[in-house]
């Protein structure tokens, strides 16, 4: 691996990425629409990719072999039906077309597990119909199509990453585990539901292990990135109220979960271990450690 551009690398998934790629690319150039973060060796770019032009005048500057492209509509809740996600579908093939047309070599783009048909429960990439729920998931599954079409027609070697569900450091603090272990922290209860859903969770250091992992390969066409395994939530959050001391605070079943959620969604992960290589390096144990560390460094 020599020269690696990351999109969104100010982003939750992103900067956990950056530092995955540590010792493992010649050069690694990042780009958001902020200031950098610091990180060192990092050479840091800021971009509009929404903009017309600026991913070809991006790609143009830093002539990258290879992409990982994380970047795209971060609002939580709303990203699930906003009109944005429509234009990054046509931003994110702007810039694999300017990658493919300077000589890029390898790239991976960020899906997701919204794409599939929930009802399936176990997703696998080759099996489980594409039958997105949300404008966010139909909006992923357009970009894949068109980013296969691309790949079938050219010489760029290509995957197509879909991340189930993930917490850590620097994760939107309205999501489940960040909302819980916030609450806690401040003495105030865990309001959750039920919490029997059962759901393919992994801590993010062990998803951008994943995408770097994936990107080094020469595993081509889509990859489920996930643990393999899918506990009913609530073992997940009483884990970390029991690391806290402060199981006494959760209150499952505080909240209405929806009547139509999925009881079940898990990947499949053979061709993330199998053709991959990937293994956990963290796993919960770490991982909540980790994110308590945070907030309650944030909290301090």
């Amino acid at each position: 691996m020599r020269r690696v551009l990351v999109t969104g690398a100010g982003g939750f998934i992103g900067r956990h990425c950056l530092e995955a790629l540590a010792g493992r690319a010649d050069e690694v150039h990042a780009v958001s629409t902020g200031p950098g973060v610091g990180d060192k060796g990092v050479r840091w770019h800021r971009a509009d990719l929404l903009d017309s032009g600026s991913a070809a005048a991006l790609i143009g500057t830093v002539r990258p072999s290879h992409l990982l492209h994380l970047a795209w509509f971060s609002g939580h809740r709303e990203i699930y039906s906003s009109p944005e996600n429509s234009r990054w579908v046509r931003a994110s093939l702007d810039l694999v077309s300017a990658f493919h047309d300077q000589g890029g070599v390898r790239a991976v783009l960020s899906g997701s597990c919204a794409e599939y048909d929930w009802s399936e429960g176990l997703c696998s990439e080759r099996v489980t119909p594409l039958r997105p729920a949300t404008t966010y998931g139909a909006a992923k599954v357009a970009l894949f199509r068109a980013y296969s079409d691309l790949l079938e027609r050219s010489q760029l070697s290509g995957a197509w990453a879909r991340v189930f569900f993930l917490y850590g450091p620097g994760e939107p603090e309205k999501r489940l585990l960040a909302s819980v272990i916030r609450s806690l922290l401040a003495g105030e209860p865990a309001l959750c539901t039920h919490g029997e859903q059962r759901r393919d969770y992994l801590y993010v250091g062990d998803v951008a292990d994943a995408l770097v992992a994936l990107l080094a390969s020469d595993v081509t066409g889509p990859v489920n990135i996930g643990s393999g395994e899918a506990p009913p939530i609530k073992e997940l959050v009483v884990e970390a109220a029991r690391r806290l001391e402060r199981e006494e605070l959760v209150r499952l079943g505080a909240l209405e979960a929806s009547a139509d959620e999925a009881p079940l969604v898990q990947a499949e992960v053979g061709r993330l271990v199998g053709e991959v290589g990937w293994h956990m390096r963290y796993g919960h144990a770490r991982g909540l450690d980790r994110t308590i560390d945070y907030w309650r460094g944030r909290a301090g």
